[in-house]
This record gives C-alpha cells, sequence and structure tokens, in this order.
C-alpha cells in the first residue's frame, strides 16, 4: 500500500495505490471537513462509506470520478484483491479555502457542486460520472507517471489542473443529458461486461440482448454516456491491460496481446503504438 499526499496551492492531493494477492481490507479517514473528487483508476477495487448507521456501496469503481463532502465521521473502505487493485486519486480542498481558490475555482465549486459546499450530513455525494476518455487518459498518465523531482511536480500539477477542467467541462455537459437512470445502469453493465471479457468479448447484438437495449441505443447512449464508441472502449481496455502487463513484467509482450484477444502481434504493436506513443517493446 502506497499513499502519497501533494499540496498544490490549495487543493490536497492523495495518491493511493494498493496490490494484494488476497482480500484486504484499507480505510481511510480524513482529518478535517472537505470536498473533494475521487478519481478511480483501472484497478475496479471495491468502495464502501460509512458514516453513521448510514452506508454506500460502489462495486464497480473503474473510470468512476465521484465528489463528495465528507468530514471526519466518514469511512472510506476500499477492499482489495489480485483482481481488483487500488487506484485512486483524490483532489481535496476545505470548505474554509474554497473562497480562496484561484483562477475562478472558488465560484466554480458553489455554482455546480453547491449540495457540498453547504452540506447537510456528515458524507453529502456530488455528482458521479464515468471519465471520459481524456479524462482516463490523464489518470492513467499520472499512475504511470515516469518523471523525478521536480519535473514530476510540475507534469503533476498540469496533469491535476487539466483533469479538474474535464470535470467542471463534464458537469455542464450532464446537465442536458437526457439518458434515463434505468438505461445508465444498464450502460454501465455494459461496460462491465467488456472489461470483464477482453480476450473473447461479446458481439454488439449479444451485448445488446444481455443489458436490455437495443443495438441502436445501446451503440447511441454509450458513446453519449462514455463518450467513445463501444468498441473503441473495447481497445482502449485492452490496450491499457497490456501496457499493465507489460510494466508491471507480468508477461512478455506476445503473452499481453494473446491475453488481451490480439492474434496478430503487428495489429497489436500498431494499435499499441498510435494509442501510447510508443511500441510495447519499448516500455521499460
Amino acid at each position: 500500500m502506497t499513499r502519497d499526499v501533494i499540496n498544490i496551492n490549495d487543493f490536497i492531493i492523495l495518491v493511493e495505490e494498493a496490490k494484494a494477492s488476497e482480500v484486504t481490507i484499507d480505510s481511510c479517514f480524513f482529518d478535517e471537513p472537505i470536498i473533494a473528487v475521487a478519481f478511480y483508476g483501472s484497478g475496479n477495487v471495491d468502495l464502501t462509506v460509512k458514516y453513521g448507521s448510514k452506508s454506500k456501496a460502489f462495486n464497480y469503481t473503474k473510470g468512476l470520478a465521484l465528489s463528495f463532502y465528507a468530514d471526519e465521521n466518514v469511512e472510506f473502505v476500499h477492499t482489495i484483491d489480485s483482481e481488483k487493485p487500488l487506484e485512486c486519486l483524490v483532489v481535496a480542498t476545505s470548505i474554509s479555502a474554497i473562497e480562496a481558490l484561484p483562477n475562478d475555482e472558488g465560484e466554480l465549486f458553489g455554482e455546480m457542486l453547491n449540495e457540498l459546499v453547504n452540506p447537510s450530513d456528515h458524507y453529502v455525494e456530488g455528482p458521479a460520472f464515468y471519465m471520459t476518455p481524456e479524462m482516463q487518459n490523464i489518470v492513467d498518465s499520472i499512475f504511470n507517471i515516469q518523471y523525478e523531482g521536480k519535473t514530476k511536480m510540475m507534469f503533476f500539477r498540469s496533469q491535476v489542473t487539466g483533469l479538474l477542467s474535464h470535470f467542471f467541462g463534464q458537469l455542464a455537459t450532464m446537465k442536458t443529458e437526457k439518458i434515463k437512470t434505468s438505461e445508465r445502469e444498464k450502460l454501465i453493465k455494459a461496460k462491465a461486461i467488456l472489461s470483464e471479457n477482453l480476450d473473447t468479448p461479446p458481439s454488439l447484438t449479444e451485448l445488446s440482448k444481455e443489458i436490455g437495449l437495443n443495438t441502436f441505443k445501446l451503440k447511441k447512449d454509450f458513446k453519449e454516456l462514455f463518450g467513445v464508441p463501444v468498441f473503441k472502449y473495447l481497445q482502449n481496455e485492452r490496450l491499457t491491460k497490456a501496457h499493465n502487463m507489460i510494466r508491471n513484467q507480468e508477461a512478455t509482450v506476445q503473452e499481453a496481446a494473446w491475453h488481451v484477444g490480439y492474434d496478430s502481434l503487428s495489429s497489436f504493436s500498431n494499435a499499441f503504438a498510435k494509442k501510447f506513443g510508443y511500441r510495447p517493446s519499448q516500455i521499460k
């Protein structure tokens, strides 16, 4: 388990990573009331938020952006196992620091996260959604950062600023979103099915039948909700999984390609280079 705390202007950045060979519980509290956004990486860890006699469970966190208010009475519990490592980036600030935030950021918090600025309970959940590909790429870059020292901090600062900009931009877009809650849940299920079957994914027709949406609605609303077409999402997940396997020395390039469903090594290498800007053999 690694937990780094970084201060950038009036923001506190908490970066958490953990892997476990067996089921492990990690509990986290905050020392003072905060307003925060948690961005979850590729680990897909389980999360339970406990406060008083209440609790809220999140069983599919991969790619989740979750805004919230929490005081010192709130416990955040992550359940980690070999299939669900923890990758969590929390960008937090105190209510007292909101007005002092630079570049009108305080006004953004007040306008778009008003229920968090004026909380009614120990824990108040604000807007939550699954990140766009641009946001996911930023989160992935933070958890795979290769710089050191001052260069690392400069890169980190720019990435967090970009991530918050995308977050508030997406909130503005969501105000006009027309996807029903019931359909949203079906689309989230479709996303989970694809992520859990990277090597042998269902066809669009099979996926449509499994979640109970026709193929037209599936294609149209999946792109609207997640910002990318169904099978572009699948390709991104395959390549990200393969990248992690190679980087962590869990597989050779050939083995990683097979593991995520690529029969042709050249096709895999070309797709990988197009996404990451370098070939899999160049990973250090």
